[in-house]
């Protein structure tokens, strides 16, 4: 059975079609991600497909569950030539789920695969695809090279010594592979992580923390980062006394929860601060409800997929906190992302209460993120941006993946992408314009991303 992927896959209308010519040809600024660093450091080779599609992959994992595959064949001791068989039969089924696009898209673009993966051909596959894996060519600095990547943003913490990113710079590695400053263990004084990290990073005071977050900004400036990300449960908004909360958390004395957001909200109002004066991106990502399943947390730890979307009421917040940065001229480029795509029409609307001249899309509604980085959720956020900001100025798709075969899903979106446009085209919603459409393609697939982070 052939393989779904073809050059026409998801373009629908001659228009699509056409753009599509340009939009592919784009290089891929990824900038946010979870790579590890190390891994490209070391130019490592994966030894065999299961652990290249499946190692990690917590999105791959919650559809196999929901087959009811046995553990053992998800995050068990099974070989990886096992899971991924249990994986092929499972996706069969998962009609309409996009994870059947991007495996497809995955087997096509790097291996060549032109037939679709069933549970029959599955070891065949298997054994062809990590035999290609074995050679240098497909290598992780290979995988990223092939891609038509130009540049990578890893998530790190403030605490890391960003010794790989030297180790990648000094080897000459031609994307440029910079890291992102990721600050939540020190920003949610609530939770379980956060004594252990303040001793960790040798603190004895709220005025010693900002000062050492401070020194560790000029770190990663230093290094090339200019973009920042924080994964916040709730947006915080409260005035309080947060070098008094600081210490009180200290003595280990319980916090209510006007403290949790006073402090919280202090510290995010100096991030934002720190990152206008530096030319710095802030992003916020909210609106995920994670660890639900205490049994397979405690087994299996976070990031394994049993996080899910939550309700959330961020309107009022997020408006006062960009507020309060606003009114000391210290708002700094923004991007936000809600979990839930309910939220679309809440961000696209207040973002645009805080534009700023002389930045093109100063804040940012943010491409479709975990849940939603499926067809219906990139339509619907694209659709949003539309209809409520300037769809033109749109810094486009990022990959927020561990994987290396993740950069298909930039082509994915730019199908989706051409699609939409070329049907409002000959649905006659916007004139057929060949030279302007030309500059709406490339900027949302590439240029206002590489114009937006200047890096």
């Amino acid at each position: 059975m052939k393989n779904i992927i073809n050059e026409d896959f998801l373009l629908s209308t001659k228009t699509a079609k056409e753009l599509y010519e340009i939009a592919k040809e784009m290089p891929i600024i990824d900038y946010h991600c979870h790579l590890d660093p190390r891994l490209i450091a070391i130019d490592y080779k994966f030894d065999n497909l299961g652990e290249l599609l499946l190692g990690g992959d917590h999105y791959k994992w919650r559809m196999m569950r929901s087959f009811g595959v046995d553990e053992k064949y998800v995050t068990g001791d099974a070989s990886f030539k096992e899971k991924f068989r249990e994986f092929a039969r499972a996706l069969e089924y998962a009609i309409g789920n996009p994870l059947y696009h991007w495996t497809h898209l995955e087997l096509k673009h790097y291996f060549g695969i032109d037939e679709s993966l069933t549970y029959e051909n599955a070891d065949e596959i298997y054994e062809k695809c990590t035999a290609l894996l074995r050679t240098d060519e497909f290598s992780c600095r290979n995988l990223i090279k092939n891609s038509n990547v130009e540049v990578v943003c890893t998530t790190d913490d403030p605490i890391d010594t960003l010794e790989y990113h030297d180790q990648i710079k000094e080897s000459g590695f031609e994307v440029k592979v910079l890291p992102a400053f990721r600050p939540d263990k020190a920003v949610n004084i609530h939770k379980k992580t956060f004594l252990p990290y303040i001793e960790k990073a040798g603190v004895k005071s709220y005025t010693e923390l900002k000062a050492w977050l401070s020194s560790r900004l000029d770190f990663f400036h230093e290094k090339g980062c200019r973009l920042s990300d924080h994964g916040l449960d709730f947006i915080p908004y409260a005035i309080g006394d947060a070098s008094s909360i600081f210490d009180k958390a200290l003595n280990g004395e319980a916090l209510t929860k006007e403290e949790i957001d006073a402090y919280m909200t202090d510290l995010l109002i100096f991030f934002g601060k720190e990152y206008a004066r530096r030319g710095w991106c802030m992003q916020i990502h909210v609106g995920a409800m994670r660890n639900n399943n205490t049994k397979m947390y405690q087994r299996l730890g976070p990031d394994t997929g049993y996080d899910s979307i939550a309700e959330t009421n961020l309107g009022e917040n997020l408006s006062r906190l960009l507020d309060a940065l606003e009114i000391e001229n210290a708002l700094p480029k923004t991007i936000l992302y809600s979990l839930n795509p309910k939220d679309n029409y809440v961000l696209a609307t207040l973002m645009g209460c805080f534009q700023g001249s002389g930045v093109r899309g100063k804040i940012q509604l943010g491409s479709g993120w975990w849940f939603n980085d499926q067809k219906d959720g990139m339509q619907e956020q694209l659709r949003a941006l539309g209809n409520l900001g300037v769809l033109g100025s749109f810094v486009g798709m990022l990959t927020d993946s561990r994987s290396f075969v993740s950069y298909t899903r930039h082509d994915y979106f730019r199908r989706i992408l051409c699609d939409l446009i070329g049907k409002w085209v000959e649905n006659g919603e916007y004139p057929n314009n060949k030279e302007m459409l030309e500059k709406i393609i490339k900027g949302i697939s590439y240029e206002n991303a590489n114009e937006y982070f200047g890096f």
